[in-house]
């Protein structure tokens, strides 16, 4: 007789057109006395039911996997493991908005604050009466200023090296006119950078891998429009709530943003997220504003007698 197959629920949504996948029910139980340790439990013994949740043929390279579990402290209101095609997110802006609106559709949380642990820190929301939601994120930071390297068929290229919840490689000069035509070039592009940062041994604090790459431009709609590659050789479809926070350390870093400012942020397919800072014992705390819809609810049977029951593996190898 064939196994029983594995049942798990997920609520999707979009977060200013990038979809989040959240796991409501159905997911073995992890091991582990914090979140990290839940987190290390999932890597190593159920990558497989990451890559079966987020990747082909149930899912598609831009989905961004949320797990929900409850909070070690019961004094937040859920706790989070972000995960896509590639690996694990410490943090994920857009992720976290879509997860507040999950948690509302579920009747798990009203219009107010949401506090959520994440592998990185404990990060609050704002549940907003219009539907939108601020994420205040962890403190970010610039890591080093205009690093240059050689990437092979572009040249020398310089960015910043910044911390938004994830590592990220910014880069204000590019021959690029950033929009939808250009999405293909860009990712390209991106691409290369990303290999290049790898290949010369160029990385976050602690040896830490950047995977996220982030071009601008300017905007007539928003102070500046980007695209951002993620891991997974995919792209962002909304303005990237962590590639922003990194942006916003550097604009304060540079005396380029105050304290309390709004930094509008638009995406390579139009979208924007509102931005801004606080000064916190002398860090810079972001905050992110967007909106997310959502956009349907499922239950995905993972049976062993399907030859993909786990998934068609895309982009880079898990971390």
């Amino acid at each position: 007789m064939p196994n029983d197959p594995l049942i798990i629920s997920v609520i999707d949504s979009h977060t200013e057109g990038e979809p989040t996948r959240v796991v409501t029910s159905g997911f073995p139980l992890l091991e582990g006395e914090s979140l990290k340790a839940k987190l290390e439990d999932f890597r190593t013994n159920l990558d497989h039911l990451r890559s079966a949740v987020v990747n082909e043929p149930r899912g598609h390279s831009a989905i961004v996997g949320a797990l929900l579990l409850e909070p070690f402290d019961p004094s937040n209101d859920c706790a989070v493991i972000f995960f896509n095609n590639a690996g694990y997110l410490g943090m994920c802006g857009h992720g976290t908005i879509g997860l507040v609106r999950t948690l509302e559709y579920l009747g798990e949380v009203r219009p107010g604050p949401v506090s959520i642990e994440t592998v990185v820190g404990t990060v609050t929301a704002e549940l907003h009466e219009d539907g939108s939601v601020t994420v205040r994120n962890v403190p970010s930071h610039r890591f080093k200023k205009d690093v240059s390297v050689n990437v092979v068929g572009y040249g020398d290229v310089a960015g910043d090296i910044a911390w938004g919840g994830n590592w990220f490689f910014l880069i204000d000069k590019h021959p690029f006119e950033i929009g939808p035509a250009a999405i293909g070039e860009m990712t390209g592009f991106t691409a290369a950078v990303k290999h290049a940062l790898a290949a010369n041994g160029i990385t976050g604090e602690n040896g830490a891998e950047i995977d996220h790459i982030e071009i601008f431009s300017p905007s007539e709609n928003a102070d500046s429009r980007n695209f951002v590659l993620c891991p997974g050789n995919d792209y962002d479809r909304s303005p990237c709530g962590t590639g922003t926070s990194a942006k916003v350390a550097c604009l304060a870093e540079d005396g380029k943003l105050e304290e309390d400012e709004k930094w509008v942020q638009e995406s390579v397919i139009g979208s924007r997220f509102e931005a801004s800072f606080e000064l916190v014992d002398g860090k810079v705390v972001p905050s992110v504003r967007g909106t997310a819809h959502i956009v349907s609810k499922a239950e995905l049977i993972i049976s062993t007698e399907d030859p993909f029951a786990f998934g068609i593996p895309q982009g880079s190898p898990a971390k």
